[in-house]
C-alpha cells in the first residue's frame, strides 16, 4: 500500500474517534447538531467527528487471496492479500467501507481497489486479511453489514486521485 493511502486511512481512523470532552457549561452553548453524552456530573462526551457512515445494507461477501496475491488489481495496484482491501462491481476506487459481521460484531475498514466478485449472488470480495479479522475464512461466504465512510462536507481525497 503506498504512503498516501496509508496516510489517508490513518487520517480517517483518527477521525473515526472524533469525540472530545467538554465541561457541562460548554455543552449548553453548543449547537444541537452535535450529539452529546453525559459522562459524569462535570463532563460531557461530545461527538465532533467529521466522519459519516452511509448504510449500504447487507451484502453477501466472499474473500480472495493466495491465488491473486501479487497480481494487478483493476485500479492498477498490486494485490496484497494481507491489506484491508475489497472488490466491488460499481463502487468507485478508493471508497472506504466499514464492514461488520453481525454474527460476531467484528468490524474492519476496507478500501475498494478491485472489481468483482463475478459469482452470482455475491456483492463484495474481501481480501484475506479483512476476512480473517471478520472471522469468515472458514465459512467463505457470509452476509455482512456494509457502511460507506464519508467525510462531512469534504470531497473524498482518495476518490479524486482516480
Amino acid at each position: 500500500m503506498n504512503s498516501l493511502t496509508k496516510a489517508l486511512i490513518t487520517l480517517v481512523m483518527v477521525s473515526l474517534v472524533g469525540f472530545t470532552y467538554m465541561s457541562e457549561n460548554k455543552k449548553n452553548n453548543e449547537s444541537a447538531e452535535n450529539s452529546t453524552t453525559t459522562v459524569n456530573n462535570e463532563e460531557v462526551l461530545m461527538n465532533t467527528s467529521l466522519v459519516d457512515y452511509v448504510d449500504k445494507g447487507m451484502m453477501r461477501a466472499s474473500w480472495y487471496g493466495p491465488k491473486f496475491h501479487g497480481k494487478t488489481t483493476a485500479n492498477g495496484e498490486q494485490f496484497d492479500q494481507m491489506a484491508f482491501t475489497a472488490a466491488h462491481k460499481k463502487l468507485k476506487f478508493g471508497t472506504l467501507l466499514r464492514i461488520t459481521n453481525p454474527k460476531n460484531d467484528k468490524s474492519v475498514v476496507v478500501r475498494i481497489n478491485d472489481r468483482g466478485p463475478y459469482i452470482t449472488g455475491r456483492q463484495l470480495d474481501l481480501s484475506k486479511a479483512a476476512a480473517q479479522e471478520l472471522g469468515m475464512i472458514k465459512k467463505g461466504v457470509v452476509k455482512l453489514k456494509v457502511e460507506e465512510i464519508t467525510l462531512k462536507g469534504i470531497n473524498f481525497p482518495v476518490i479524486s486521485l482516480n
